[in-house]
């Protein structure tokens, strides 16, 4: 398993608690409302693997895509004889949530480490954090093809390393690149937004930023 399942993350207080010893990778230092563990531990009565799938990748689809959600959950709730209005509250838990995933550019262990702080069961966790990583080079080019849509970049710095030691021996060895983007937010103020990937990753980043550079000059 990817993650190890904790029993003691039973109910919205006891996550709450634990939480602020452990706190949020998406959240950085903020801790969370306690409604968000009690909207998003509602995914565990969601036990078909492949319904769990398939709801996350509507919500997934949306925040790339920007699809229809409302339609998209209509005829998900349609195929599943569920009740939509049900799932509105975990459905905004969800896409807060993924949001705060995508801007401190969490990887899909820390997106399954959070999932588990919130009290969601492994085996949910997994699923969640599995689509999360099928999706992350998409989720990456919708973070920065937003931010530079309204935001300037004053400054770019990046780094390469080698991974010396990890709980995954296949990502032993394996090269990565940290990159930072300083944004000009207006009156004065600055903000950094940090990514990190793998060499395969930022070879396909680059193809994408090309592809959006010869876009630009054709359009200028």
């Amino acid at each position: 398993l990817l993650f190890k399942k904790n029993k003691s993350f039973s109910t919205p207080l006891v996550s709450s608690f634990l939480s602020d010893i452990m706190g949020f990778h998406f959240l950085q230092d903020e801790q969370p409302d306690e409604q968000l563990f009690t909207d998003l531990q509602k995914l565990n009565a969601i036990s078909d693997r492949e319904m769990l799938a398939q709801f996350i990748d509507i919500l997934l689809n949306f925040l790339v895509e920007g699809t229809d959600l409302a339609e998209d959950m209509k005829e998900f709730s349609e195929n599943y004889s569920i009740n939509e209005s049900k799932l509105k509250n975990t459905i905004k838990a969800l896409i807060f949530f993924f949001k705060g995933s995508m801007k401190n550019n969490c990887s899909f262990k820390f997106v399954g480490e959070d999932l588990l702080n919130f009290g969601v069961n492994a085996e949910q966790a997994k699923i969640i954090a599995y689509k999360w990583k099928q999706q992350f080079m998409a989720l990456s080019r919708s973070v920065i093809g937003q931010t530079l849509e309204i935001n300037r970049v004053i400054d770019m710095e990046w780094r390469f390393g080698v991974t010396a030691a990890n709980k995954e021996l296949s990502s032993v060895g394996s090269s990565y690149l940290q990159l930072r983007l300083l944004l000009d937010k207006g009156n004065s103020k600055t903000e950094s937004i940090y990514m990190e990937l793998t060499l395969p990753q930022f070879y396909q980043f680059c193809s994408e930023l090309e592809k959006a550079k010869t876009n630009m000059e054709y359009f200028g």
